[in-house]
């Protein structure tokens, strides 16, 4: 079988799935608009037919095998053949071939085997250069056992919080000072710490250690931080901070592991570079005047700061959490990891396979690849599986998930996007949960009705199984079969306009909450002077001019609510009025107020 040029192989392993040749061959070819050819799927291919990967192989082909845990032993296979083809793995037997309803999953099978073949782009990269000089931040002997055990892979030096009584090591094998940390900053390679009560540790202590005098304000670098005070974290979701390390102290075993990680981060280092950044469209601020900080609200780890008219993200500072692109309303913050025109290729080749090839009121469920891969494995080892029409839809981080994602997946012809956090980081969750209530918003304006969107929280498997169960599937719009193409307001508006084409109860203009980003403006006529201060403000072109006779013209569905012509207009005739407008008169440039010729 192949898809978009690539060799599929599958394989029932060992007959626990009901993998039907000629019934997934007739799906494949419907979910992608082509005949994929003769499907013969395979009984044990990591063991006793590895011969049929091996020869694979051999036509220099780019091969996706429908197994995820055996894909070690495959790359291994791979390495001792010495070729170089291409590998990818998909997982079709947690996600739909063990489950109660597997004798329904073949629209999904033929699905999820779709979009595993579109081609992906690997997100760019920043590197990151560790020298291994580590900083042991405690308040007692921990901290100077630590550093010693550390001496040898790394070059560590002790600053003890406020500490008591203290016994000097009987050889010194860091340079321990007292002090306390008030300000921190930087990443793995490049921390900068500004130490108060800063002092250095008397060579002559005896019982106990003594200290020199004190001073405030010292600067010092490191490259790593082993904070082991148990006291406040130096950033703000510091799990998150690259090259930071924060056990609790009176837990052996996270010190333990701590220093064992710790030790390892010596050289260089890369990271997604998860966001990038596009200035011309940032509708942050305009001459001191501050708009839309959506961006800096929702960032966890404080990567993202004001500079001026423009924000500027630190890309060693961020975690890839996505929050940032998802509530931007211009685009001008974009995720990589992967990008927008991966997850939409990819979102287009699953639900419109799934479409295709059959299949009725799909669920999206939306997961992450550490809470949510888990939690799919759990119900399918454990349980009853998942049910034949949820469609399990892998990202980096759920938190990437934005409007343009939501409402192109029920345009897509979803019936519904679940979305499955990790309980634990619900402090998280604050950009996503405003972008669910807008589709919901809209959703319900347009007579869909409630519970289009929704999140599963629970840490139970069983819970997560019996909602998904228990959740009264709902008819799914009529789908469209476009592939989004554009920027991210391009998209929404494209979704937006498609369901409104297909609603229960169409509208012409939907009412939305304040701080929405869609809407027009309000502007008192005859106070207005044309000015025209409001145009250059404006970052997204909503507001335009006519130099002769001077005009003033706006367009609607440009306009993303930041308020810079608001606070940018001197004779505060300018309002927001936050709404969705589905006539024509929406997409083309009205005028506003025309002045005089100057002839």
């Amino acid at each position: 079988m192949e898809i978009g040029g690539k060799r599929i192989l599958v394989c029932d392993c060992t007959g626990t799935m009901p993998l039907d040749g000629k019934a997934l061959r007739k799906a494949c070819s419907a979910a992608v608009g082509a005949d994929v050819g003769e499907v013969v799927p395979n009984t044990i291919l990591c063991r006793g037919q590895i011969g049929n990967f091996a020869d694979a192989l051999k036509t220099g082909q780019e091969l996706v095998v429908a197994c995820t845990q055996e894909a070690p032993f495959f790359a291994e296979t791979r390495a001792e053949t010495g070729v170089d083809n291409d590998i990818r793995f998909v997982n079709i037997r947690e996600r739909a071939g063990w489950s109660d309803e597997a004798d329904r999953a073949m629209p999904k099978i033929a699905a999820l085997l779709a979009e595993a073949a579109v081609d992906m782009q690997p997100p760019p990269v920043v590197s990151m250069r560790s020298q291994g000089a580590a900083l042991v931040y405690g308040r007692d002997e921990l901290a100077l056992e630590a550093a010693t055990r550390l001496g040898e892979r790394l070059d560590c030096t002790v600053i003890l919080s406020k500490p008591a009584s203290v016994a000097p090591a009987r050889i010194t094998d860091a340079p321990v000072f007292k002090g306390t940390i008030v300000r921190a900053g930087g990443h793995l390679g490049a921390f900068e710490i500004v130490v108060d009560e800063y002092a250095s540790a008397l060579p002559s202590s005896r019982s106990q250690l003594g200290f020199e005098r004190a001073r405030d304000g010292v600067v010092a670098k490191f490259d790593l931080i082993l904070d082991l005070t148990g006291g406040a974290p130096m950033f703000r979701a510091h799990e998150k901070r690259d090259g930071y390390f924060r056990p609790d102290p009176k837990d052996e075993a996270a010190v333990e592991r701590a220093i064992f990680e710790i030790a390892d981060l010596v050289g260089e280092f890369e990271k997604p570079r998860y966001v990038e950044f596009e200035p011309a469209i940032c509708a942050h601020g305009h001459e001191a005047n501050i708009g839309c900080t959506r961006c800096i609200d929702v960032c966890p780890t404080d990567a993202i700061a004001s500079i001026g008219d423009l924000v500027e993200i630190n890309a060693y500072a961020c975690a890839g959490c996505g929050s940032c692109s998802a509530v931007c309303p211009t685009g001008a913050v974009s995720y990589t990891a992967p990008s927008a025109e991966t997850v939409f290729r990819r979102l287009h080749a699953l639900l419109g396979g799934y479409v295709r090839a059959g299949g009725e009121r799909p669920v999206l469920l939306v997961h992450d690849s550490k809470h949510g891969e888990a939690m799919v494995d759990m119900i399918a080892r454990h349980g009853r599986g998942l049910p034949a029409n949820v469609i399990p839809f892998a990202v980096n981080e759920v938190t990437q998930i934005g409007l343009d994602v939501l409402l192109t997946a029920l345009a897509s012809g979803a019936s519904q996007v679940r979305i499955v956090v990790d309980p634990s980081r619900r402090d998280e969750l604050a950009g996503l949960a405003g972008q669910i209530g807008l589709s919901e918003t809209i959703s319900t304006g347009l007579g869909f009705g409630e519970g289009r969107v929704s999140i599963v929280d629970s840490g139970d498997p069983e819970a997560v199984e019996a909602e998904l169960y228990g959740t009264r599937t709902l008819a799914a719009p009529r789908p469209a079969d476009f592939l989004p193409l554009g920027g991210k307001r391009e998209i929404t508006m494209r979704a937006i306009r498609q369901l409104r084409d297909v609603a229960p109860a169409p509208l012409d203009v939907l009412p939305l909450a304040a701080g929405s980003p869609f809407g027009t403006l309000t502007i008192d006529t005859d106070g207005c002077t044309l000015c025209l201060e409001c145009v250059g403000a404006c970052p997204t072109d909503a507001l335009r001019a006519v130099a002769q006779p001077p005009e003033l013209h706006f367009v609607q569905d440009a306009c993303v609510q930041c308020g810079l012509c608001r606070t940018t207009c001197p004779e505060g005739v300018i309002e927001l009025r936050p709404q969705i407008d589905f006539t024509g008169i929406a997409k083309k440039p009205v005028m506003v107020k025309a002045g005089h010729s100057a002839g």
